[in-house]
């Protein structure tokens, strides 16, 4: 099992920053990639940035060039910096792990992959 846990959401202005960060807890062996999705109100849940195992970063075009993902290794933390943020931003950020699919599907590990419990983040123009 994988526990999620993010915080650092809160109120904006477009332009401001704000920094998320999830604490990573629990038997991460199966882990492949972890990373940030969010979810506007009424809107499907959509990738936002993700690392590889192996250090690679990814990221949608829309926050291309304004947000980075990190990770501390020695803290068990992944973090999503945000800069020039925009109303369009405005959503619950989720905090993802996901497993190695073909361990998943051998039994080896428990499941696909494990989720937070959100963050939101409002952007006001």
């Amino acid at each position: 099992q994988v526990q999620l846990v993010e915080s650092g959401g809160g109120l904006a202005q477009a332009g401001d920053s704000l920094t998320l960060s999830c604490s990573v807890s629990g038997d991460t062996t199966c882990m492949t990639a972890i990373g940030w999705y969010r979810q506007a109100p009424g809107k499907q849940r959509e990738p936002v940035a993700a690392i590889v195992k192996g250090g690679n970063a990814e990221y949608v075009n829309a926050v291309k060039g304004r947000f980075t993902i990190s990770e501390d290794n020695a803290k068990n933390t992944i973090f999503l910096q945000m800069n020039s943020l925009k109303p369009e931003d405005t959503a619950v950020y989720y905090c993802n792990a996901l497993n190695d699919a073909a361990r998943v599907a051998q039994g080896l590990c428990d499941q696909p992959d494990y989720w937070g419990q959100g963050t939101q983040v409002t952007v006001s123009s």
